[in-house]
């Protein structure tokens, strides 16, 4: 009686140690490794980082999310990283290098002048739709329960312009870099930037 006393006066604390680490992973955050170039400079490919679960997704968050059944090529269990320029409701277009909101260019000095206009193209949610095969023809606006995607890197990453919108159910949750981690000015233009 006594062995066993003593044997679950440290597996209890064990026990309940791994529950509240479950509890934290599966409702708080959890840890997220970045996967390729396409949110260069401002994350790198293997860069480790930590997706806050309960967080709400604003204009400019990054964002971690489930990518199979969104983009057709994912395959199961791949998430994808990027940022959110267009929420529900939102009109978004490219020209010349700048995005416009609701017809209202946003800042994008979390990226550099060539970074913007290499590779982001001049388009609309329309013309994206219509070029892509995506949507059911009469995507106006960024639908609801929905979110429109771009990579930092524009001109290598695979996102919302070719595959369309983010379901808000598969997102994981909204990326913050741990301040001991990256630079300054990377690690501002990562959890500074939401609004």
């Amino acid at each position: 009686m006594k062995v066993l006393k003593e044997v679950m006066s440290w597996v209890i604390p064990i026990v309940i140690g791994l529950a509240i680490a479950a509890g934290i992973k599966a409702f708080v955050f959890t840890r997220v490794r970045v996967d390729g170039p396409s949110m260069e400079p401002n994350l790198q490919n293997d860069e480790k980082v930590v997706a806050f679960k309960q967080s709400k997704v604003k204009h400019l968050s990054v964002i971690v999310f489930d990518a199979h059944g969104e983009d057709p090529a994912a395959k199961t269990n791949t998430n994808y990283v990027k940022r959110v320029i267009g929420l529900p409701g939102d009109t978004v277009a490219s020209k010349n290098g700048y995005i416009y909101v609701n017809n209202k260019k946003i800042k994008q000095s979390f990226i550099s002048e060539s970074e913007r206009t290499s590779g982001t193209g001049n388009w609309t949610l329309a013309s994206l739709e219509k070029s892509n095969g995506w949507g059911n023809g009469k995507v106006t606006v960024v639908p609801k329960g929905k979110y429109f995607v771009l990579g930092d890197h524009r001109s290598v990453s695979n996102d919302s312009r070719y595959w369309g919108f983010v379901d808000k159910d598969k997102v994981v949750g909204v990326v913050k870099v741990p301040f001991w981690t990256s630079s300054k000015t990377r690690r501002a233009n990562i959890n500074g930037m939401a609004y």
